[in-house]
């Protein structure tokens, strides 16, 4: 028997291809990239925080494909007090976070990554709890290419990596150039 001959299987056939051809197609569409000048945001991601908790961190990609350096000075969200750059590090063995009032550079022609472990954007005084598969706005300053609309969305407590996916380690400074 064949799949031309038998109507169900066929049906069957054409549904799983069709469910394979949606869940192959779906991750990519989960991407985004977000752009501002020279500069192209991609994967903003953040973590589902407890009830009661006070501050949240933020990850992103950001390239700089223009020929001058830029600067991430930190931001605003509706969902937070402040938004801000930090700096997680290793110091003889103990963890240190520090915050960059300066702000993060970007060099001309290369690409910063924000991840755990490394920098990131610290959403501090939390007004509401952040929740597993929202999508929370996000207005970055940089300082040439101004503001920028950037959408985290939000990954599960333990979640390492945009879409829960773990990311490889890139170091603690997440610079490429």
């Amino acid at each position: 028997m064949t799949a031309a001959s038998s109507p169900g299987l066929a049906a069957r056939l054409r549904g799983a291809a069709l469910a394979a051809v949606v869940a192959l197609t779906a991750a990519p569409a989960l991407a985004e990239e977000f752009k501002a000048g020279d500069l192209a945001i991609d994967d903003p991601w953040s973590r589902a925080t407890p009830k009661g908790a006070d501050v949240a961190a933020g990850y992103l990609v950001v390239h700089n494909r223009g020929a001058a350096p830029d600067r991430l000075l930190g931001g605003a969200a509706d969902f937070a007090e402040a938004v801000s750059v930090h700096e997680m590090s290793m110091d003889g063995g103990v963890m240190k976070m520090r915050a960059l009032p300066s702000g993060l550079e970007i060099p001309a022609g290369g690409e910063v990554r924000l991840g755990p472990g490394g920098f990131h954007i610290m959403f501090t005084g939390l007004k509401r709890q952040l929740k597993k598969g929202e999508s929370v706005p996000v207005a970055l300053t940089f300082e040439r290419a101004g503001k920028v609309a950037v959408t985290f969305h939000v990954e599960g407590v333990g979640a390492s990596g945009p879409g829960g996916a773990a990311k490889p380690d890139d170091g603690m400074k997440g610079m490429k150039m």
